[in-house]
């Protein structure tokens, strides 16, 4: 199986620092957008504040598109809001958070959640990104018939009926 990602396409991730109110933790990080394409700021150049929060731009990834995923991103197309999932992951450096991933497939989105110290959030995807993939899943989609499974006979694998008992 040819697992190449056939689309990618570049972006930008802006990240907000709340100041914290744990006497644990000084700051809380979130993503707030995703830039279309990739900046020319360097990763972690400050973008402004506003109160206690202060925006950055954290750096670039690739949303890659693969056509064996094609219902995956129909499905995030249709639900009206079309989103994407973006993962940081807290470097203890002065470079505070890593751009992971960013995908457009809900399926690996979710999966994104597993790792545990990882931030993972939902964003709006922005409509360059909506076309793309829109175009992607008009080129690529192949509608797959589903068809439910019929359950094997327990009696035809044990050599027992359903129902009776045997002694």
């Amino acid at each position: 199986m040819n697992t190449t990602a056939l689309v990618s396409i570049p972006v930008g991730v802006v990240v907000e620092r709340h100041t914290a109110t744990s006497p644990w933790i000084d700051y809380l990080w979130r993503p707030s957008s995703v830039l279309e394409g990739i900046p020319s700021a360097a990763p972690w150049t400050a973008l402004g504040t506003a109160g206690d929060v202060a925006t950055f731009y954290a750096g670039t990834a690739i949303v890659e598109l693969y056509r064996t995923e094609t219902a995956n991103y129909l499905s995030n197309l249709d639900s009206g809001t079309p989103l994407l999932w973006v993962a940081l992951r807290p470097t203890g450096t002065d470079t505070p958070l890593e751009v992971i991933a960013v995908t457009a497939d809900p399926a690996e989105g979710e999966a994104l959640t597993e790792a545990g110290q990882d931030i993972v959030e939902t964003l709006p995807m922005p409509s360059g990104i909506v076309q793309a993939l829109e175009a992607f899943i008009v080129e690529h989609h192949v509608e797959r018939p589903f068809f439910k499974r019929r359950r094997d006979d327990v009696g035809e694998l044990t050599g027992r009926s359903r129902g009776r008992r045997h002694e």
